[in-house]
């Protein structure tokens, strides 16, 4: 059985990156993010548009997919529908525990350890290559509401705003931008 951590407050529980378009990440001790670009050395990295598809039809869009964050608590929501995953398997760059990130709104800035900052710009849309990682994923991750709406769980994008290095068990401080505040979208 797998030991659960539950630290006291918002807290980074995995980190990752891949220097290719892979499914999933390889997990490492830290990573560092950079002002701009996103997680060096992850194939989403640069101040325009790196997702392969977006990246044929749009390839001068800002990239507003520099850091993909994913909530612990989603695996252990699928695990109780049969489904077995690990932080990295979706393809994120940092697991969170503490943080119901699917609700924060558009701009919210997450100061994550000492120095890093990533502003969330939208929810993470995911596509059918889930299915291909586990047979019926895409569903469990994409319910429907009372109201027939879909409900998109996959976590959300953010870019850098400031840069540093990121490492498991960092502290993950959360400032929801005052003012009128906008539900988040797809990016």
């Amino acid at each position: 059985m797998a030991v659960r951590w539950n630290p006291p407050g918002p807290a980074v529980v995995s980190v990752s990156r891949s220097s290719k378009h892979n499914f999933s990440k390889a997990r490492m001790e830290s990573v560092l993010l950079v002002e701009g670009l996103g997680v060096e050395g992850d194939a989403h990295s640069g101040t325009t548009v790196q997702h392969v598809f977006r990246k044929r039809s749009h390839p001068t869009e800002p990239n507003l997919r520099q850091v993909h964050l994913i909530h612990a608590e989603l695996f252990d929501e699928l695990a109780q529908d049969g489904f077995e995953l690990h932080p990295a398997d979706l393809g994120e760059n940092i697991t969170t525990r503490g943080i119901d990130l699917l609700n924060l709104p558009e701009g919210t800035l997450l100061r994550i350890g000492p120095d890093a900052v990533v502003q969330v710009t939208g929810l993470r849309n995911p596509c059918r290559q889930i299915d291909r990682f586990q047979t019926g994923l895409l569903k469990a991750v994409l319910p429907r509401d009372g109201a027939g709406k879909v409900v998109r769980k996959t976590g959300v994008m953010g870019i850098v705003l400031s840069g540093g290095m990121v490492s498991i068990s960092d502290e993950i401080r959360v400032e929801v931008p005052a003012g009128p505040q906008s539900r988040l979208k797809c990016v």
